[in-house]
């Protein structure tokens, strides 16, 4: 072997595999020709060569000169840019497609703020693209990315992986099987099932994006949350995990596991650092309460909680109905406090219970662990019940007061101005009830007491009442309907369902 101080080698342009292409430069402080192959130059110490801006050093290498490639071993370093370099134990280079391949137990690429490591990495030159097929490991700042498989834009700063993709920091794991991520923007941009996990959340996406600075993710398809007892089901969702803000279109179903509610609608939003919630577009509320469900319906229904996440209020807008088992009511709005448990149906507002009807300006439903306590008509209070096909037994008058026991009422007060129809039934023959006759009248204040099948069983009128008795074919006709007289059975709920026919 010919020792040589320092060695340069220019090649000669006219060599035939070269015609077209810069060929590579190099200086080693030794090297011979190859006696297999006198095409291939074998270099030693120092070894540095130089192609169309990339810098390439190793303790060893062999040149073809007619291929124009280098294959280059042991501490080998390639700078690529000012900010741009890779590091491994093996190389080959063509200078002609400006392609590298590196090996090494851990080949290493830095650009800038970011490493990347493999066994194995592919870098072409013309496409400022790094690949590698068989695990990577990325440091980006104080993010770490893994994969199988996946390519680095160098120029952009963007690495697009696949296949067991992980992306995580200190307080985030996202885990998915493609994903985009830029490092400069640290957004990560993914198109199949993925999962995001954070200290305070879970969110699920088939089509997204996800701010790994900000913490903010936008979903496209199949979007879903959950937060703290609280999941988010949505088409769209725009959440922010710094803020517990979250934002939904489409399909909308927030359902509240440690208040035992769920949520519906096409748009809604949640905002857990302030304790509220709200869903509009056909939105729909189910509360499951001792087993027993209460649907609810409105154009929009805001929900508030407190500091642990317990219902607070419930406020329900325009077009409102419910449906509950033993009672169901429509009104123009309503409202929920669960702090004393009192439902209040405003504008409006009709209320079934079993088969009674009662309509007032304002009703109030008192609740305690029976169910309904206690409820009161303000204003114009009407009850109607049918007796029969065509007739109604009526109380009117300015307030009304039921009382319930362990959820069954006992008795019910008319107070101001009030008035009745009562119609007295026996049984016959055939164990069935006829309407013997019709007690009519005004007093200041009426008491009607149910039996154990809530059916009225005994009236009380009080201070000087003006009452009559009628047979039932001789009631007068300004006694059949009292003013204000309205059955409005058609538009009583019968299913869930129907909370939604307005």
């Amino acid at each position: 072997m010919k020792r040589l101080a320092l060695i340069t080698i220019l090649v000669s342009a006219l060599l035939p595999s070269a015609v077209g292409q810069k060929l590579i430069e190099y200086h080693s402080g030794m090297g011979s020709r190859d006696k297999q192959n006198p095409d291939v130059w074998i270099l030693y110490q120092n070894v540095v060569a130089t192609h169309d801006g990339m810098t390439l050093e190793a303790d060893s290498a062999h040149y073809n000169t007619v291929e124009n490639s280098f294959t280059a071993f042991r501490n080998v370093a390639i700078t690529l840019t000012d900010t741009t370099f890779i590091y491994g134990d093996r190389l080959y280079y063509d200078g002609n497609t400006r392609v590298l391949d590196i090996w090494a137990d851990t080949v290493v690429l830095v650009d800038g703020a970011t490493i990347l490591r493999a066994n194995h990495l592919t870098y072409e030159r013309n496409e400022s693209m790094a690949y590698y097929d068989l695990w990577g490991h990325a440091v980006s700042r104080d993010r770490i990315l893994d994969s199988r498989k996946g390519y680095y834009n160098s120029e952009i700063k963007v690495f697009y992986i696949y296949d067991d993709v992980k992306l995580r920091d200190s307080s985030m794991l996202l885990v998915t099987d493609y994903l985009k991520y830029d490092t400069e923007s640290e957004i990560a941009h993914f198109e199949t099932p993925t999962h995001i996990y954070s200290d305070s959340s879970t969110i699920y996406s088939e089509l997204g994006d996800y701010n790994t600075g900000t913490r903010f993710a936008i979903s496209y398809k199949r979007s879903h949350v959950d937060n703290q007892g609280r999941t988010i089901d949505s088409d769209t969702l725009y959440y922010d995990e710094h803020r517990d803000y979250g934002q939904a279109t489409g399909n909308v179903v927030i359902v509240d596991s440690v208040n035992n509610m769920t949520c519906t609608g096409r748009y809604g939003e949640t905002n857990q650092a302030e304790g509220f919630s709200f869903v509009t577009d056909s939105a729909h509320v189910l509360f499951i309460d001792r087993g027993d469900s209460l649907f609810l319906h409105a154009d929009t229904i805001y929900v508030t909680n407190d500091d642990s996440n317990h219902l607070r209020t419930v406020r329900a807008n325009f077009h409102v109905k419910l449906f509950r088992r033993d009672a169901q009511a429509l009104c123009d709005s309503a409202f929920y406090n669960a702090q004393d448990s009192v439902i209040t149906l405003y504008k409006d507002p009709v209320l079934w219970y079993e088969h009674y009807q009662c309509t007032s300006d304002t009703i109030v439903l008192l609740h305690d662990s029976n169910g309904v306590r206690r409820s009161y008509l303000h204003g114009n209070c009407f009850a109607l019940q049918q007796a029969d096909r065509e007739r109604f037994n009526q109380l009117k008058g300015k307030q009304g007061i039921v009382y319930f026991e362990k959820g069954e009422p006992q008795y019910a007060d008319i107070i101001g101005n009030a008035q009745m129809v009562y119609y007295l039934t026996e049984e016959d023959d055939t164990m069935g009830t006829v309407l013997v006759g019709v007690n009519v009248g005004r007093g200041t204040q009426i008491r009607i007491y149910f039996d154990t099948n809530r059916a009225p069983e005994r009236v009380v009128t009080y201070d000087k009442p003006d009452m009559q008795t009628y047979p039932v074919g001789k009631l007068p006709d300004e006694w059949k309907r009292l003013p204000d007289f309205n059955w409005q059975t058609a538009r009583r709920p019968r299913r869930p369902e129907d909370v939604f026919i307005w």
